[in-house]
């Protein structure tokens, strides 16, 4: 039996395809689902800046296009100095799949890794809950 990859060796490899050809700056990131799946992405720019795709985003697609709806571990690698958290609007993906304590590495190509919680990175995060009513509807 071989041994799996690690979402370290997935996250490095697919960060090899990123489209970046306006920053440079390639990102890839993978996830593991409770049921042991993974999932990568890699950054997708666009020359109307806005119009782009994170790699965080990217991995999330094709876990929920795939009928998976749970992170249970992320990756997160770049060619940077320091390892690099996830943009705002990544943030808040990763806690709409990921429960609070769920692990995110953030990596340096370098070997740098800073290990942190989705909790973490985006504290007081906009929720489920936040969409019920005082009535218990939904809003």
């Amino acid at each position: 039996m071989s041994r799996p990859e690690s979402l370290s060796d997935l996250a490095r490899a697919v960060r090899e395809n990123a489209y970046a050809p306006y920053s440079h700056f390639k990102v890839g990131a993978a996830l593991r689902t409770p049921s042991g799946k993974t999932y990568t992405g890699c950054n997708v720019e666009n020359v109307a800046y806005p119009e782009g795709t994170c790699a965080e985003a990217g991995a999330i697609a094709a876990m929920i296009a795939d009928g998976e709806t749970e992170i249970a571990e992320a990756y997160v690698i770049a060619d940077s100095p320091h390892p690099v958290p996830p943009c705002g609007g990544c943030r808040q993906k990763l806690a709409e799949f990921a429960k609070s304590g769920a692990q995110v590495t953030l990596a340096t190509i370098d070997g740098a890794e800073l290990i942190t919680k989705v909790g973490d990175l985006l504290p007081g995060a906009f929720g489920r809950d936040h969409m019920e009513t005082e009535t218990g509807g939904d809003a």
